[in-house]
């Protein structure tokens, strides 16, 4: 930590309501004024010495903060060559692309790097475009981000109302609802291009039924339909896959990475296509450009993670911990909360604890960052409690973790007596 760094919790939060987001200040004052200054594996440390065991960050942490690949070749790539100039060809991107397409369902070849997951989005909007798909179908529940385009296919009106109008010819069917998506695709033949969510994230877990991706992908074939499928929060073993179109079989026309593609490290991310589809960027390299697209410190971070993922066994790791941690959890939850109407579920390291009362949501999600646990609200399904723990969790975090969780969800049930008395009336 820098020695002039400005970590008093007061002095940031004054800083925030000054120069950024005031709203921001507030909610951190909710959460106790904690100020994050450090990190490493599983845990975060604060300003006041406080360690969190982080099993939040939106999907981020795979690979745990700070992983010593991952650390190694951006600190690499740091001392020789940072950013390019845009104009000569960067082997540290070269590489990246290699080792990210390597890994991907197969004919998914080609990439376009990217800052986040939103702009990943926006250019597999804009290639859908290009290859002459322009109504775009997206799935209620899903989450693709908050730029105009993005937002249009997140479909969600919190979220849309305050920025309409968004894009045109835009609908949403129900997830999991084949049938509702082929009668949309029928009426709109070679016209449209599809984006899905192998499980929804942000919609709280969301799990479909078994052969759903699959079923998505023969009825776009049959109508001419472009498919993206958007594995920004559960691709690179976030559900025990390398890719949840892998649990399935499915090689969709574009693949769209993100969160952990980082390696928790840079924020990276990637729309990986099929040469046919991407061929219209071919034809002319500057149509959709970005000045920090595939910049080389960037590229050095997405080897990192590519190898650590590899070399740690992460997408196996993931697999068995979630097999752990997603009964455990709900057997507590069941112990301390039975009388209050909830469910456990979850894929691979990707689980959500959804109550119907989404206050009850909110007073777990506190409880545990009492409990010097941080995880996750669903941007999309207020309440879910979300966790996207990292697969590098060690005995003793996952010890920690079954601990305070079981504190927490105790203390959600002392101070909501109320569902007691409702439940023997």
């Amino acid at each position: 930590m820098q020695k002039d760094a400005i970590t008093d919790s007061e002095r940031v939060a004054a800083a925030y309501r000054r120069t950024m987001s005031s709203g921001r200040a507030r909610l951190a004052e909710v959460l106790g004024g904690q100020v994050e200054v450090e990190s490493s594996g599983a845990w975060l440390t604060t300003s006041q010495g406080e360690k969190y065991l982080n099993v939040g960050g939106y999907g981020v942490f795979i690979t745990g903060a700070r992983h010593p690949t991952v650390v190694r070749e951006v600190e690499r790539q740091l001392r020789s060559h940072p950013i390019g100039t845009r104009i000569f060809l960067d082997p540290a991107a070269a590489r990246a692309a290699e080792l990210l397409t390597s890994v991907t369902p197969p004919g998914l070849e080609r990439v376009h790097f990217s800052g986040s997951g939103t702009e990943a989005v926006e250019a597999a909007i804009k290639i859908a475009r290009l290859n002459g798909r322009h109504r775009l179908v997206s799935m209620t529940g899903g989450y693709h981000g908050k730029t105009l385009g993005a937002l249009s296919v997140t479909a969600r009106d919190t979220f849309q109302a305050p920025f309409r109008p968004l894009l045109p010819d835009v609908t949403h069917v129900p997830f999991g609802d084949v049938d509702a998506l082929g009668a949309t695709l029928r009426q709109h033949p070679g016209e449209a291009c599809v984006i899905v969510e192998p499980v929804q994230g942000e919609g709280g877990v969301v799990i479909p039924p078994p052969g759903y991706l699959r079923a998505v992908s023969a009825v776009c074939s049959v109508y001419g339909a472009l498919l993206v499928v958007d594995e920004v929060q559960t691709g690179l073993g976030r559900l025990g896959a390398w890719w949840g179109c892998d649990t399935e079989g499915v090689s969709p026309d574009i693949l769209l990475s993100g969160k952990a593609l980082g390696g928790a490290v840079m924020p990276v991310a990637a729309t990986i296509a099929t040469s046919e589809v991407f061929a219209v960027l071919d034809r002319d390299p500057v149509l959709h450009t970005s000045t920090f697209s595939a910049a080389p410190i960037a590229m050095a971070a997405v080897s990192g993670a590519m190898l650590a993922i590899q070399e740690d066994g992460l997408i196996e790791r993931a697999a068995a911990l979630g097999a752990r941690l997603t009964p455990e959890l709900e057997r507590i939850v069941a112990a301390h909360l039975p009388h209050h109407p909830y469910e456990v579920r979850g894929a691979g390291l990707l689980i959500g604890i959804e109550f119907a009362d989404p206050a009850m949501a909110a007073d777990l999600f506190m409880a545990l960052v009492t409990h010097n646990v941080v995880a996750n609200l669903s941007l999309n399904s207020d309440h879910v409690v979300r966790l996207t723990p990292p697969a590098t969790m060690t005995e003793s975090d996952v010890a920690f973790l079954f601990d305070r969780f079981e504190q927490a969800a105790r203390l959600v049930a002392e101070r909501n007596p109320e569902y007691e008395v409702l439940a023997d009336a």
